[in-house]
């Protein structure tokens, strides 16, 4: 009988082992993915919106269509902007559509 509690013991040690291995893998991999693929989509996102809200008249935009223009108006959600030399072709688009801005200058040096 001394036998067969030891092995009943050893048994029921193991498997609290397992368990508390596969809670450690759980977390480690929960934390591997915090770290890889959700922290630095939150950083960018944060990026994104602090460039949006800088976003004034007159600066350059490159949209995420790929076209340039000038923004020339900015409402709450939308913004006006400006292609080519044409003046005519001025179209309105949602803030979110702007994927890179860049400063007029002043040429005051």
């Amino acid at each position: 009988m001394n036998l067969l509690s030891i092995l009943a013991a050893t048994k029921a040690a193991s498997a609290t082992s397992g368990i508390t291995m596969m809670i450690i893998y759980v977390v480690f991999i929960g934390g591997f993915f915090y770290f890889v693929l959700i922290k630095p989509q939150k950083k960018q996102q944060k990026e994104t919106a602090t460039m949006l809200s800088a976003l004034e008249i007159g600066d350059s935009v490159l949209t995420t269509s790929g076209f340039y223009g000038i923004v020339i108006d900015i409402n709450e959600d939308v913004i006006i902007v400006e292609f080519g030399n044409n003046k005519n072709c001025r179209i309105p688009m949602q803030k979110a559509a702007i994927a890179q801005v860049e400063k007029a200058s002043d040429g005051v040096e």
